[in-house]
């Protein structure tokens, strides 16, 4: 163990087969649920099955680490949406990105139950790092004055996940883009209403 008990950094190309891997896993097990084997996985990202397991121990392990993958992707996105693009703007396209992350996240769910069942919690802390992602993409629309100030975050995620219940199948892609742009709508600041016409 390096000194001080800290965890020495990956080298580059292991760092780069450790996310074929969690690529390849994401793709199977929301495919073919938690029964797949992780022989064909180590194949599907281009690699040999002692580096699989080299990174994973058990297939528990590999399912918690692709669920915490996906989260760390749509919370890392905010930042980097406010990076290039306007606020409002940025808020929308999180949204997608929030339907992307459910959708990963609902193919995985047999997966995600046998982890659950093995003792392990991979939803540990997810509510408190996607608030924190929302609460700045608010903060930056509200600065700009494109976002009320007055929403709260975990209301937004409220309505996101109410969003991929009525409509988070892939077939029902467009349908959910209609829906968060109305709610996108919702967020924007309100505007006085025209004067009542003469008489």
């Amino acid at each position: 163990m390096p000194a001080h008990g800290r965890t020495r950094p990956l080298r580059a190309d292991a760092r780069r087969n450790r996310d074929q891997v969690l690529d390849a896993a994401l793709r199977a097990f929301s495919a073919g649920g938690p029964g797949v084997p992780l022989e064909a996985v180590a194949r599907d990202a281009g690699v040999g099955i002692a580096t699989l397991y080299r990174h994973f121990p058990t297939r528990e392990a590999l399912v918690e680490a692709v669920y915490r993958a996906e989260l760390g992707r749509l919370c890392d996105a905010a930042p980097a949406l406010l990076g290039r693009l306007p606020p409002a703007a940025a808020v929308r396209a999180w949204m997608d990105a929030f339907l992307d992350y459910t959708t990963a996240k609902r193919g995985m769910a047999d997966a995600l139950r046998a982890v659950i069942a093995s003792g392990s919690d991979p939803f540990a802390h997810t509510r408190e790092r996607m608030v924190a992602a929302v609460t700045s993409l608010l903060a930056a629309g509200a600065a700009a004055g494109t976002v009320r100030a007055d929403v709260d975050p975990v209301d937004v995620l409220t309505g996101l996940a109410g969003v991929t219940l009525a409509a988070g199948e892939p077939a029902q892609r467009a349908q959910a883009g209609r829906l968060l742009d109305l709610f996108m709508d919702g967020l924007r600041p309100r505007t006085a209403p025209p004067p009542a016409a003469a008489r």
